[in-house]
This record gives structure tokens, C-alpha cells and sequence, in this order.
């Protein structure tokens, strides 16, 4: 609950900030107005850390530019043209925007820009009442003219105006609302969220990368699955990753089978207290917790009902790569996580076949290098694949996982595992076997790296004498 006495103490405290009293003294001795404004002010009322102030003034650009160079060590103007003035204060980043009051074409979500003359105008503009109240400086005074406070004390994710309206000027708003439910952990608005199923089609205007932004940052959250839940709910997933609410497969009476959208959430949530317990102190895994959330998706298009009430889903993996890797790059992420995504989504069944039959040291060596460096993520992956309800099954494959997890150990304590090369080069091939560069370089390499592989280090001179009997096999 919060608490209004301690929220006002920790406005006191940002108003007091060094680098919010410098700038508030500069633009009072000037006659401006200044205000710390959004997520700075939402956070100190919840007692949450502040990252990146925000300020709103009546100044226009070329004032706030001219106020704030003394007190910056560096500043920039690419936002100049929408009143933003950008700069480096005490170490801090800061944006200083002049009051805005824009308008929407309706067609774009590029806004007309207008300057206000007000900073209640101003926050009204804004996406959300928690995100809409603003601090006075010098004189520290709340400024909420939208109800944000009653809003963050509820738990509750508003707009300042009526949702058609906000949504409708900005669609990417929407996926913000998703975003900032599992952010702030608060319900989002009966209204808002009858408005997000009504314009779900206008975030088609929205541009990929922007959308991909919007997931990127609500993977970051610390709950995730309250987002996508909003998202599946409302439809908005359907105009960008449909994927996700074709999971809610029909069971009818006959064939059985788990809830796959269910397991998928829970997967996803169980990744990332894996990721949390082996990784404390690093940022959140984006192409891990996406590969949670995706590893299924195969499944609805290779469902196959069997004799008896089975289900099938085979190659789901296979399958789910594929399509994972066509969806991420249709949202313009970057070729690295794209490919750390589709490889993980194909690889995260391997490991069962491990659970009904110990590998060989090879197979172990064979699972190494497929994964790469992969394979930390797929460690926590396959272990968050397991959401059965059956102790002793559950129980079985955590053990299976423990000891697949101490053979690679010994392995590398033995051998440069993470680095799986022939023992011989293409020069040493081609010199041995008197040939010049080209395919059959390749396939002899490719059967050295398999005897590596199957039989681990065997000294040159054996893999010499293995590539001559291969070669001389050929004929």
C-alpha cells in the first residue's frame, strides 16, 4: 500500500536532488517554469529508484537550450523540433521538453506538434494517469490533475482522457499499457482494456521496430506473463505475434492434451527465476525469455490426433524454429537474437531423450556443440520446460538434468569442449592427402570433427592414419 506520507518525503527528496535544484534555480532565476515530470515522479511516490529525469517547462526549445549549457557538460537538440533539449548534469542524463498540447492525424502516429502554454494541458497529453502527474520545483508541489495519485494507490493503469481517444492518437500506447501492468504489477483499466479490443487493428500503423521496442521492454520485466496476458486477452498480440493465442489449442473429449498456452507462461516464468538464481546480478535475458514464451509454437501446426485420445506433436521443434525465426525478423530484431531464439527453440527437446537413456560421451560432446554458446540459456530452458504436476516424474528429469550437467563438467575439466575441433587443420588435410582447397577439404574436415566428437582426442598421428583409410576407402 502507499503510503502519501512517505510518497510526499520522497518528492521532497528528488526536489532537493542536485541536479533537479540546479536546473530549477536556473529556470526560476529566468522566470520559467519547471516541473520533474512522469516516471521519476511515479517511482519516488513508490519508493522505487529513479533512472532518467524528465522535465517539463513553459521555456521553448532555444531557451532551455541556452539555460541548460552552463550547468551540462554535454547537450543535444535531436529532439529540438518536438521541444526536447537532451544533456549530461552532474553525471545525469536529462530531457527537458517545452509544454505540449499536439494533435493527431488519425492516419500516423506522428503527432502535429504544439507548444502549450499549460502543464495541465500537458499532462493530459500523456499515455497513463500514473504516468501523468508532474513536481513543481523550486516550490516542490504535486501537480495531478488526472487522479494519478488515487490510480497508483488502487493499483490501477488509466487514461487521462477516454481510451478511444488516447489510443486512437497512439496505438503503440496500447502495447505500452501491456508493458507497464507487468512493470508496475497493476490491472489495467476495464475501459482501457475495452478500447485496446476495439482499436487492436490501428497498431498496424505502428512501425515493426516500434513494436519490437514495446516487446523487448516488457521481456524485461520482472513478471512478464501479466502483459502477455493482456495482450492475448485483448487481441493485440494477433496484429503482431499471433503465434503466442494460436497456443490456446481446442481439447475436446476425446484427446487430451495440456494446455500448451498455460505452459508456455509457466515456462516462461520459470525461466526466469532460473535465469534470476544462476544469474543474480545481470540484465534481463531477452532471447531467453523469448524462447520460453515461443519454444511451443510448432505445436499447432504439427498436431496430429491419434487412435486411442493421444496427441501428437512431432518436430513441433523443428517446426517452431522455423516459424520463430520468420516472426523475429519480420519485427526487425537483430540477426543475433533471432538466431539465439530459433536455435533454442530447436534444440530445447534434445535433452529427453537423455532423461529415458544415458548418452554416450560423445552424445554428451554432440549436445555441447550444438548448442555452443548457447548453452547456459538451454540449461535454463529445458529446465523450465518442466511444469508436470507428477513429483516423481519431475523429480526424475531434474536428476537426468543434474547429471547431464556434471558429465559436461568432467568432460571440459578433460577437453576443450566449448572449442570442438578436428585434430587435424584444412592445411594438414590437404597437405597429407595432396589436395588443393575445396569441397573435399570440407568432408574430410567433417569426418575428423565426427571421430573428435565420437571418440574425443586421439593424437594426430592416429587421426592421421584414420583420414588416410577414409580417404583411401573413397577410392
Amino acid at each position: 500500500m502507499l503510503n502519501m506520507a512517505d510518497g510526499l518525503a520522497r518528492l521532497g527528496a528528488l526536489a532537493a536532488d542536485p541536479v533537479v535544484s540546479d536546473l530549477a534555480d536556473a529556470f526560476a532565476a529566468e522566470g520559467f517554469e519547471l516541473a520533474v515530470v512522469g516516471g521519476p515522479v511515479r517511482d519516488a511516490l513508490r519508493g522505487r529508484t529513479t533512472h532518467d529525469l524528465d522535465f517539463t517547462t513553459n521555456a521553448r526549445p532555444d531557451d532551455i537550450l541556452r539555460l541548460v549549457t552552463p550547468l551540462a557538460s554535454a547537450h543535444w537538440d535531436i529532439g529540438r523540433a518536438f521541444g526536447t533539449i537532451g544533456a549530461r548534469v552532474r553525471g545525469e542524463q536529462v530531457e527537458i521538453t517545452t509544454y505540449r498540447a499536439d494533435s493527431y492525424d488519425g492516419v500516423t502516429r506522428k503527432p502535429v506538434v504544439e507548444f502549450g502554454d499549460s502543464i495541465d494541458g500537458d499532462l493530459l497529453r500523456r499515455d497513463f494517469t500514473v504516468n501523468a502527474m508532474a513536481l513543481r520545483v523550486p516550490d516542490v508541489r504535486l501537480i495531478d490533475p488526472t487522479g494519478g495519485v488515487e490510480d497508483l494507490v488502487a493499483g490501477r493503469l488509466r487514461t487521462p482522457i477516454d481510451p478511444t481517444v488516447s489510443f486512437g492518437d497512439d496505438p503503440l500506447r496500447m502495447l505500452r499499457a501491456a508493458r507497464f501492468s507487468s512493470q508496475l504489477e497493476f490491472e489495467v483499466d476495464a475501459d482501457a482494456m475495452t478500447a485496446m479490443e476495439q482499436l487492436a487493428p490501428t497498431l498496424d500503423i505502428v512501425s515493426p521496430e516500434r513494436v519490437q521496442g514495446e516487446l523487448i521492454r516488457l521481456m524485461q520485466t520482472d513478471d512478464p506473463v501479466r502483459g502477455v496476458r493482456t495482450l492475448v486477452d485483448t487481441g493485440l498480440i494477433q496484429r503482431f505475434l499471433p503465434e503466442v493465442s494460436a497456443l490456446r489449442l481446442e481439447v475436446d473429449e476425446h484427446h487430451h492434451h495440456k494446455d500448451v498456452y498455460e505452459h508456455s507462461l509457466t515456462v516462461l516464468r520459470q525461466a526466469i527465476d532460473l535465469e534470476k538464481q544462476r544469474h543474480p546480478d545481470a540484465e534481463p535475458d531477452v532471447p531467453l525469455r523469448i524462447a520460453a514464451l515461443l519454444h511451443d509454437i510448432g505445436k499447432p501446426r504439427t498436431r496430429k490426433l491419434e487412435p486411442g485420445g493421444a496427441v501428437t506433436f512431432h518436430h513441433h521443434d523443428v517446426v517452431g524454429a522455423r516459424m520463430a525465426r520468420k516472426r523475429l525478423q519480420a519485427l526487425r530484431f537483430d540477426g543475433e537474437t533471432t538466431d539465439a531464439v530459433s536455435r533454442l527453440i530447436e534444440l530445447h527437446l534434445r535433452f529427453f531423450g537423455y532423461a529415458e537413456g544415458v548418452w554416450t560421451d560423445s552424445a554428451v560432446r554432440r549436445y555441447v556443440r550444438d548448442a555452443g554458446a548457447l548453452i547456459e540459456r538451454l540449461h535454463i530452458l529445458v529446465r523450465a520446460d518442466v511444469t508436470t504436476r507428477n513429483r516423481r516424474k519431475a523429480a526424475r528429469l531434474a536428476a537426468a538434468y543434474d547429471d547431464i550437467e556434471q558429465r559436461i563438467v568432467q568432460l571440459r575439466e578433460q577437453e576443450e569442449l566449448d572449442s570442438i575441433r578436428p585434430e587435424l587443420d584444412g592445411n594438414e588435410i590437404q597437405a597429407i592427402l595432396g589436395i588443393r582447397p575445396g569441397r573435399e577439404v570440407g568432408e574430410a574436415y567433417r569426418f575428423l570433427l565426427d571421430v573428435r566428437l565420437d571418440e574425443g582426442i586421439i593424437g594426430a598421428d592416429a587421426a592421421e592414419r584414420r583420414l588416410r583409410e577414409w580417404w583411401a576407402a573413397r577410392g
